[in-house]
């Protein structure tokens, strides 16, 4: 077995898998945890078919465009996951009153999940694993033709990767099924809004790369690009703005909320 292709597999499907896989783990372990376990279904067929959808934007780009994939299409692909996890990331700051869910967890987690919920749940996830699908699987089919083909070390590294994967999902359901709800939804809410954050500066990279952005980076201090994040002062200040905004808007939201919170209780005891 080549121990150089079977590391160089393995690294591709992880790296370029594990963002996709925490933002899906994330997604379902909250509606496990929020007595909502049916209707994580809609989640894995966006995935799902993300990963079809890789499949043929990875034979567009290597038949039309020489195997190189295209900078303003997946930053467009990025914003438009960045605003689905902005959202979301605030609609699940604004009900993570435990009171509210807990009365009749079962009920409210169908009233609250409407179909636009879930259809923007299902987009997050589409657009997750379709941001790196379809990269990774030219990484592997270089990786394939620079090699033996698929041999049993590139298939072998693969495998490895998705076990690893695997994993990481299996014990982020664990983990969230023994935390509490608010600090489970709290987390949630997070990490979405962390990984929105950090598409805003890749997409704004990926326009950079083809000179839409103009790209000024003295003084910027350097854990910011050992973080792997665009260590850019245009990236900076649009994620500073946002952030910003967030909070204002965050602030103002959770105040009427909680003047909403005595009536919700009422409302919720006496159904």
């Amino acid at each position: 077995m080549n121990a150089s292709t079977f590391l160089q597999a393995f690294t591709i499907l992880f790296r370029e898998g594990l963002e996709a896989l925490l933002v899906i783990a994330a997604l379902a372990a909250f509606l496990r945890r929020a007595g909502a376990a049916e209707r994580i279904a809609p989640v894995y067929a966006g995935a799902a078919a993300a990963v079809l959808a890789s499949v043929a934007m990875a034979w567009v780009f290597e038949t039309y465009y020489d195997g190189m994939h295209s900078d303003l299409f997946e930053a467009a692909v990025m914003l438009l996951a960045a605003a689905l996890m902005f959202y979301m990331s605030g609609w699940l700051l604004l009900r993570q009153n435990p009171r509210a869910w807990q009365a009749d967890l079962n009920r409210l987690a169908e009233k609250a999940l409407g179909a636009g919920t879930i259809l923007s749940l299902a987009a997050i996830a589409f657009l997750a694993v379709f941001r790196e699908g379809a990269e990774t699987m030219l990484f592997v089919h270089a990786l394939a033709k620079g090699a033996n083909g698929f041999d049993a070390s590139l298939l072998a590294g693969l495998g490895a990767a998705v076990i690893a994967l695997a994993a990481m999902f299996v014990a982020m359901q664990w983990l969230a099924l023994r935390l509490p709800l608010r600090p489970m939804f709290l987390a949630t809410s997070a990490f979405l809004f962390v990984m929105a954050l950090k598409m805003v500066g890749a997409a704004i990279q990926e326009l950079q790369e083809q000179a839409i952005v103009p790209v000024h980076n003295d003084g910027v201090p350097e854990w910011v690009s050992t973080l792997g994040l665009n260590g850019s002062w245009e990236a900076l200040g649009a994620q500073g703005v946002i952030l910003m905004l967030a909070a204002i808007t965050g602030l103002l939201l959770l105040r009427r909320a909680g003047r909403d919170e005595p009536r919700q209780a009422r409302e919720a005891v006496i159904s």
